[in-house]
């Protein structure tokens, strides 16, 4: 991926608190398994959805959340992971500040925060074990660089592309926070509608998170012409590797549907692939969708 091709964004920074004051898993550096890889690491263990999990770790911020955490930051430095980080955030703003613009709407963009360890949000604490995450409250994506090495070296979701995907995926639940599918989730919620399980909410907002990603990358590709052979490839391996089937398998051996709160690997590769071949988010309805 010639990622290198994109604008950088004047809207990542570097976190300066001294690594946030929550719980910690597995000591400094954390897991660094992704908000996806929650799904092992805590999910499994407490048999609760990341939204549960992120209220243990600190209290959740709902969608319509008010203020931020007490949060020191810093103009992020220019080393090439950092630049890359940039560049990709640059490339989500053109895109959806294009769509936007086309709906007649301003596209008020994220802010993305690098971190070690640990940081503070207005959806609470979290540690590395958190991985990549959205808040709602401040709208803000939460990121620790220590994870793309952890995607290579657990879930052999090498490349670039593969990394700009995670980003892409969390600025999409961006999007969902500013078109008002996470208000409409938390109404669904507290009227009893099911989170977890294979079709639950949880479920069917990660997937349209992954479509969005999708979207995303076919804009991207569009305005840049950045994407290399084996790139598309790369991206959807990640997507296949961290499905909740796959990530339940490598923990204990066997999967558990009813348990699930990002989707399989078959429909997550399915949603990201549907974004990406239509580049339309008209086609990233998952809430309706029949089959997943």
């Amino acid at each position: 991926m010639r990622w290198q091709k994109g604008r950088a964004s004047d809207n990542v920074v570097e976190d300066t608190g001294g690594g946030g004051g929550g719980p910690r898993f597995g000591g400094g550096r954390g897991l660094g398994l992704g908000g996806i890889v929650l799904v092992v690491i805590v999910s499994l263990l407490f048999g609760k959805n990341p939204g549960e999990i992120l209220q243990l770790l600190g209290g959740m911020g709902g969608g319509d959340g008010g203020q931020g955490a007490s949060q020191e930051v810093a103009p992020a430095g220019n080393d090439e992971q950092t630049l890359f980080v940039k560049k990709i955030l640059g490339s989500t703003e053109d895109v959806w500040g294009q769509m936007f613009q086309a709906s007649g709407k301003q596209y008020p963009a994220p802010r993305l925060v690098l971190f070690r360890g640990g940081v503070d949000s207005a959806c609470g604490s979290a540690s590395s074990a958190m991985g990549p995450f959205y808040c709602p409250g401040d709208r803000q994506v939460y990121l620790d660089l220590s994870f793309f090495q952890e995607m290579q070296d657990r879930f052999q979701a090498a490349g670039d592309f593969a990394r700009a995907y995670v980003i892409a995926h969390e600025v999409g639940h961006h999007i969902q926070n500013l078109i008002g599918v996470m208000q409409q989730v938390d109404q669904q919620a507290r009227r009893g509608v099911p989170m977890e399980g294979a079709t639950g909410l949880s479920v069917r907002q990660e997937l349209q998170a992954d479509c969005f990603a999708g979207v995303w990358a076919n804009h991207a590709q569009r305005q840049l012409d950045w994407l290399d052979p084996g790139d598309v490839e790369a991206a959807l391996n990640a997507a296949n590797q961290i499905g909740d089937d796959a990530l339940q398998k490598r923990a204990r051996g066997y999967a558990v549907p009813d348990s699930f709160t990002h989707g399989s690997s078959a429909e997550r590769v399915r949603w990201f692939r549907q974004g990406l071949s239509s580049g339309d988010i008209n086609r990233c309805d998952t809430f309706s969708a029949s089959q997943l």
